[in-house]
């Protein structure tokens, strides 16, 4: 009945029936969660979720059979108890495998990234893709401030941009001569 009044109701105006399902279900809901995700924190949450998805549904009127309603909420307990067990699993694997607080990304060695390699390949680059990428990795400019101020497309910018960086790429990994790669494409 409470179920039938809420979805006959213009949606937040039988604000007591829903007080009245709430406090009929929520103490078996959390039972529910205790017994099944063992965390007083995760019963309460599921408790919420669960009643917003059963609120939400019955003011839409998308549920089926509301004088079945107690059936309806648990149904949609055990679904999100299920998912809520299986992201923490998930979590636990992830954080057991890549948890390594102590672990660090090595530092860039001076040895291996060799400064005069790259100023040499940039001096290879044709006058608009050097300009290009100065503009981008040094000023730090989007495509769209780079066309305007070159008076050409965004869409010219990203393809000089690709096109250069891997001139860049071809020149750096080259043995010590830089290899002039010619012009545009």
């Amino acid at each position: 009945m409470l179920a039938e009044t809420i979805a006959s109701a213009p949606a937040g105006t039988a604000t007591d029936a829903e007080a009245e399902l709430y406090r009929r279900f929520a103490p078996r809901i959390r039972l529910f969660g205790l017994k099944h995700l063992r965390d007083e924190a995760a019963a309460q949450d599921l408790v919420q979720q669960v009643f917003i998805v059963t609120l939400e549904r019955l003011r839409a009127g998308a549920v089926r059979n509301v004088e079945a309603i107690g059936s309806f909420i648990l149904g949609t307990s055990r679904t999100m108890a299920s998912a809520q067990r299986k992201v923490g699993s998930r979590r636990t694997a992830l954080l057991d495998r890549f948890d390594d607080r102590n672990a660090m990304a090595p530092p860039i060695d001076a040895v291996t990234f060799d400064l005069p390699r790259v100023v040499r390949c940039l001096d290879t680059l044709p006058l608009r893709d050097r300009t290009i990428l100065i503009l981008t990795f040094y000023a730090d400019k989007p495509a769209p401030e780079i066309a305007a101020e070159l008076q050409i497309a965004p869409g010219a910018v990203r393809v000089a941009r690709s096109r250069a960086l891997a001139r860049m790429r071809e020149c750096v990994g080259a043995p010590d001569k830089a290899r002039p790669t010619g012009g545009s494409r």
